[in-house]
């Protein structure tokens, strides 16, 4: 059996607690697509569903994930569409 002294085991005091910088990745020169398959040979993608439990006529909800009242819509997509060619629009849902 191999054994090892404990002071060979444990430092004699503690390691200095060490700092970790983090860093988000830079965004591409151009921003990519949402949308890579669905009804790409429409203008714009926009899905409309009826509801009845539900106090407002009509309620956007974003797809592009760059709305800043997430997760409804504020028509970001559209600037996104116009930079990158890409056809993504809102969930509609309407009251029945």
């Amino acid at each position: 059996m191999n054994t090892m002294k404990a002071s060979t085991l444990l430092p004699s005091r503690a390691a200095p607690a060490r700092a970790v910088a983090v860093r988000a990745a830079e965004a591409p020169a151009q921003a990519a697509h949402i949308n890579k398959t669905i009804k790409k040979d429409e203008a714009k993608v926009v899905d409309v569903c009826v509801a009845a439990a539900q106090d407002k006529n009509q309620v956007a909800y974003c797809r592009c994930w760059k709305s800043s009242t997430f997760p409804l819509c504020d028509a970001k997509h559209a600037q996104h569409n116009k930079e990158t060619g890409d056809n993504v629009g809102p969930l509609l849902v309407k009251k029945e």
